[in-house]
């Protein structure tokens, strides 16, 4: 294939999650060139705004790296997924 070196390029599979009458995806990327944290990872998103990478799952295959990221996003709720967009809080600071 004629991709740069650093290039990643996956096969995405998705998923559909529906929990608690709110749904986000599950992609499944398998690794066709680059480096990822295994042959297969399992990733949530609501399309544009991907989950945090502690929720993210990893295998050697599509089942056990879906396996992997549903047991780690296991009794959380949707939003407690992706990273906040609010600043984190902390002392006020003055200039």
């Amino acid at each position: 294939m004629d991709l740069h070196q650093k290039d990643i390029l996956t096969k995405v599979t998705r998923y559909n999650l529906i929990r608690s009458g709110r749904m986000i995806y599950i992609d499944i990327h398998q690794k066709i060139q680059g480096h990822l944290a295994g042959e297969y990872i399992a990733v949530p998103n609501l399309v544009n705004i991907v989950a945090s990478p502690e929720h993210q799952g990893a295998g050697d295959d599509e089942k056990s790296a879906l396996a992997d990221c549903l047991k780690k996003i296991k009794g959380l709720n949707i939003e407690d997924l992706f990273p906040s967009a609010r600043p984190p809080a902390g002392p006020v600071k003055n200039a």
